[in-house]
């Protein structure tokens, strides 16, 4: 049997031979908001699972001491309010009153001492550890107070507090069921939806929380459907079976500008796309080789031929915006890319590669046109300098499956900001961060500048030392960075609250649906 996300591909691609209705509206129903992700949700527990659609839905579920509003700021969540000491180290938090899960017990301040434990048990395993390393612990002096007390300043903490690995969870269910807390329906959250049904790969259905502390919800229901081909996804979208969609094929932008007008969102986001290197074993263990190859890449052409959207070509891992604008850029990045793949034939050559030992390497890349379109022209830029890539492709669970294990040699991968700051893209290639450093990078140097640079109080001060890190990071090169990205989302006319963010966060919450769009 045909499930009806089948159905509405077939409609959709039958409705594009032949248009005038930019979007049918009428298609969805009214009381319910549907939003497609690029790839499936792989998990319901946000201190296990770290993929951005899993981390989408956590949000819509899960509310910490802080979360995010519609524009990305971080705002009081289960806390109302919250104070600093002098020295930034100790944050106080005040819970407000008679707050509850949805299935009505109590949430007090005890609990976030103990998700702090949970989330960092061994047998947790979250690949979200480096991001909360600034914590020295919580505690939780009464029922209402929660202090959170940090190894070295972060003005970032509040952005922190609210991503959902350490939200409110419901460790009363945890307890009796374990790792099955996740197949209870409905789910019991903390935050304004709960899961009510989920079918993989199929779609997940959340509906209001009715314990949440917040004022109802304008949309009772939320459908996430997961639509890993961005061309499969605008379609859906246009006809009707869809209010937001993440992504589509950057070939179409002009073309669906000029269709749908402001029904096309966009703008800068806080991520950068790169491919990874494993620096665990040859031929990636060897700098020499890693620094060749990043050195071979025309970025320019990348971001001004290859790219519709013109993304801002990167050699460095961090957005500019976190910087104040400025570039993170290697010394040889405005030598002239001829010269520079001369450069690179050489320092292969001194590696131990020539053409009767040419360098060969297997990209790995998910299922998408755009990567490959990419690794097609990595593996014709590297080419020339004698270098042979093969292209290897797979749907994303298997793809970063096979990261997290280490079993790849080079890999397409990026970083999409957990909150808006420097060390959140910089503490992903610390050599103690976990899963999540799938290059395997250790570098004890880069470690230490790193952390010099998050004890730093002054924000000028901290800026430069970020950007003195990253230089060593970009020197040993265990990722080739390419571009920082661009948002592209699909927005239907109906869907009122929408605001464009750097940070693409747009909580279904803050959202509401009109019936006249």
């Amino acid at each position: 049997m045909m499930t009806r996300l089948a159905i509405l591909c077939m409609l959709a691609v039958l409705w594009l031979g032949a248009c005038s209705n930019p979007v049918n509206e009428a298609a969805k129903p009214g009381d319910t908001l549907i939003r497609l992700a690029d790839s499936e949700i792989r998990g319901l527990d946000p201190q296990k699972y770290s993929d951005l659609s899993s981390v989408r839905v956590a949000m819509e579920q899960f509310e910490g001491l802080t979360r995010f509003d519609g524009s990305e700021k971080a705002v009081p969540g289960l806390a109302e309010s919250w104070t600093v000491s002098a020295d930034g180290l100790t944050w106080t938090f005040t819970l407000r009153g008679n707050l509850r899960f949805s299935d009505g017990t109590p949430i007090t301040a005890q609990t976030f001492p103990r998700i702090w434990e949970r989330l960092q048990a061994p047998e947790t395993a979250s690949p979200h550890l480096s991001l909360f390393a600034v914590i020295e612990g919580i505690s939780a002096p009464d029922n209402s107070t929660v202090m959170v007390r940090l190894k070295q300043p972060s003005p970032e903490l509040p952005a922190l507090m609210a991503h959902p690995a350490m939200a409110a969870l419901p460790l009363h269910i945890i307890a009796a069921k374990g790792d099955g807390w996740t197949s209870d329906r409905p789910l019991v959250t903390s935050g304004p939806y709960r899961t009510t049904d989920w079918r993989l790969n199929d779609q997940l259905h959340m509906t209001a929380n009715p314990k949440w502390h917040g004022a109802p919800v304008a949309i009772p229901k939320v459908i996430w459907r997961p639509v890993e081909d961005s061309l499969t996804a605008m379609r859906i979208f246009m006809s009707g079976g869809a209010d937001i969609v993440s992504n589509y094929p950057e070939s179409r932008h002009e073309w669906l500008q000029q269709r749908l007008g402001d029904a096309v969102r966009g703008g800068p986001y806080l991520g950068s796309y790169y491919f990874t290197l494993n620096t665990r074993t040859r031929p990636f263990d060897d700098a020499r080789v890693r620094r060749a190859l990043s050195m071979a890449v025309d970025r320019q052409w990348l971001s001004q031929k290859l790219s519709i959207l013109h993304s801002p070509p990167a050699y460095g891992v961090v957005p500019p915006a976190l910087y104040g604008g400025a570039e993170a850029k290697p010394d040889w990045a405005s030598t002239p890319v001829q010269s520079r793949r001369q450069i690179a034939r050489e320092m292969l050559a001194q590696a131990g590669y020539s053409p009767q030992n040419p360098l060969t390497f297997d990209i790995r890349i998910n299922s998408s046109n755009e990567h490959r379109r990419m690794a097609v022209a990595l593996a014709a830029m590297w080419k020339e300098i004698g270098a042979e890539a093969r292209i290897l492709n797979s749907e994303a669970a298997l793809h970063f499956a096979s990261m997290r294990r280490g079993d790849f040699e080079m890999a397409r991968s990026g970083w999409i900001a957990d909150i808006p700051a420097a060390e959140n893209f910089l503490g992903v290639h610390v050599s103690n961060s976990g899963p999540s450093n799938y290059s395997g990078y250790a570098n004890p140097a880069y470690d230490a500048a790193l952390a010099a640079a998050m004890a730093e109080p002054d924000p000028e001060k901290r800026v430069a030392r970020m950007q003195e890190a990253e230089a060593i990071l970009i020197e040993d090169a265990p990722v080739i960075p390419l571009y920082y990205y661009l948002t592209r989302t699909l927005v239907a006319p109906r869907v009122q609250g929408w605001q464009d963010n750097p940070s693409n966060i747009h909580p279904s919450a803050t959202l509401s649906l009109s019936s006249n769009p």
